[in-house]
């Protein structure tokens, strides 16, 4: 019983892990810099700038940019 106990608590763990990295990516200080040296020169055309930034796809781009820039524009 115990086996099962602790089998389900590290799965609860697990979960919480994957489902905190999925809500926010870990960009780097450099990526950080370059990505908003992009958005200013281009807008939101995040696919143009995800290209530039190796690993990265336009979706991880645009939440980070929207959660970022949001909370200013208002």
């Amino acid at each position: 019983m115990a086996d099962l106990e602790h089998s389900s608590e590290e799965t609860s763990q697990h979960s919480q892990e994957e489902s905190s990295q999925d809500s926010k990516a870990e960009f780097s200080e450099d990526e950080e810099t370059l990505i908003e040296r992009m958005f200013n020169l281009l807008g939101e055309r995040w696919s143009l700038i995800a290209g530039r930034i190796p690993g990265r796809t336009a979706e991880e781009i645009e939440k980070y940019c929207t959660s970022r820039y949001s909370s200013s524009t208002s």
